[in-house]
């Protein structure tokens, strides 16, 4: 076929020579390829066992088969023969490390399949099946095969003492794992951390972190966790860790009410401490030395069986641990009479009242404002009306004088009927009465004018 396919080629023949001989080969490679079927990768872990798979396809080719044989090349050393299996010799494990852990699955050479039992973290490499044929010669087909080992997690925290110095306060490792992990470490105390590698002879990693920060006494107790992230991990490994630093301590006396009065019973003092290791010993004394004989100490407590001039002193406690002692002192005053307690006002009461009482005056003011404005919409112009002017003569006549007509009229000139400007002017003037305009104010019967 590829020489007919070079002949229907254009060119020159020494052209059309070398186009064969390529063809050929590539061929070739394709055939041998295809000819020894293995899985190119796997995975295992120590313990374990891994089938290695191998199969002959000769496509109905007249290859005749010799032997087979598995050739391991580990990572870093020399190619050797684990196992060989031939028709009429039977099988062979030349290599006394896999000799007890390998086996064939079929005894037949076109499936050489083997097992690998109790798998080391050493068996990693790759693995060669590898035919004797004829006429072709070997054929083969490689597997590596990768070894995968869970890490052995663990972390604690360091024990140190309070100072100026950067220390380790916690570690974490994982241990023998493949491929290798990674630590971190999560915390609001703020140190930093440092970490290190060292490979195994077998091919594992172990990897150490140490989470460092200048200790206080503040630290003591605080949280960090360290995270494991690893391939063979489901999930992160995480771990909490309390800090431990000690430190001397630290003392406060309480329970003093300034109220010691002749006589009282029930006056206690407190000597608290704040210590890591817990105190050792606490100790009170007084000014003079020695305690009244009205005092009865209990661990850190101090009570006064009955109050008089005795207690009119300063204690003093004293606490020590393995880092050191530390002392504190309070000054007792004894009183006659008992103090009653003043009460005193509650600040967000009377706040609370004065807000109060804002809101209501403030309430009061707005309705007030809005009924007065109210009753300035609704009041419109003056509904009376004056009454019209009578005739003169009238016995019910009434006449006002300039200005109190101006007034009733809105201040215009004052308005009169036509009759009565007839009369003023008429020729029989002296058919009228007197002159209205004439009576005095106070002698007419109409009241003084009212502006609405």
């Amino acid at each position: 076929m590829a020489i007919g396919y070079a002949a229907r080629w254009p060119g020159s023949p020494g052209k059309n020579a070398w186009m064969v001989a390529a063809v050929i080969i590539l061929t070739a490679q394709g055939v041998v390829a295809q000819k020894v079927r293995v899985e190119e990768e796997l995975e295992a872990y120590p313990t374990e066992s891994v089938d290695l798979r191998c199969e002959f396809v000769d496509g109905g080719s007249l290859t005749k088969l010799t032997q087979v044989s598995w050739i391991w090349e580990p990572v870093d050393g020399q190619r050797d023969n684990i196992a060989v299996f031939h028709p009429l010799y039977g099988q062979s494990f030349p290599n006394m490390a896999f000799k007890d852990r390998v086996i064939f699955l079929h005894k037949e050479l076109k499936i050489p399949s083997i097992r690998i039992n109790n798998l080391r973290m050493s068996d990693a490499g790759r693995y060669t099946c590898e035919y004797a044929t004829y006429p072709s010669g070997n054929e083969q087909g490689t597997t590596t095969l990768t070894m995968l080992a869970k890490p052995k997690n663990s972390a604690r925290a360091v024990t140190v003492q309070a100072g100026s110095r950067s220390v380790a306060v916690a570690r974490c490792e994982a241990a023998d794992g493949k491929p290798a992990a990674s630590i971190q470490w999560l915390s609001s105390v703020g140190g930093n951390h440092s970490t290190t590698v060292s490979n195994g002879s077998d091919g594992t990693v172990t990897v150490r972190s140490e989470y460092r920060l200048v200790p206080t006494a503040a630290d003591n107790g605080r949280e960090v966790i360290c995270r494991v992230e690893q391939r063979t991990q489901d999930r992160p490994w995480t771990e909490v860790l309390r800090l431990s630093v000690e430190y001397p301590p630290t003392v406060t006396i309480e329970g003093y009410d300034n109220n010691w009065y002749v006589g009282r019973s029930d006056a206690v003092l407190f000597c608290q401490a704040k210590a890591n290791p817990e105190p050792t010993t606490i100790t009170w004394t007084t000014a003079s030395g020695s305690l009244p004989d009205t005092v009865v100490v209990e661990d850190n407590k101090l009570m006064v069986r009955k109050v008089d001039d005795a207690v009119n002193t300063t204690f003093t406690c004293e606490v020590k641990n393995k880092h050191g002692a530390s002392r504190q002192t309070l000054t007792t005053f004894v009183i006659e009479e008992k103090r009653e307690p003043v009460e005193e006002p509650q600040t967000g009461a009377v706040v609370g009242g004065i807000i109060g009482t804002l809101i209501l005056v403030g309430a009061v003011v707005a309705i007030i404002f809005l009924i007065r404005k109210y009753q300035q919409n609704t009041e419109g112009p003056p509904k009376h009306k004056p009454p019209p002017p009578v005739k003169a003569g009238s016995s019910t006549e009434m006449i006002l004088d300039e200005d109190a007509n101006e007034a009733l009229n809105g201040g215009a000139p004052p308005v009169l009927n036509k009759d009565a400007t007839d009369g003023h002017h008429g020729n029989d003037s002296s058919n009228h009465g007197p002159s209205s305009a004439n009576i005095p104010r106070g002698e007419s019967f109409v009241s003084t004018p009212m502006y609405v």
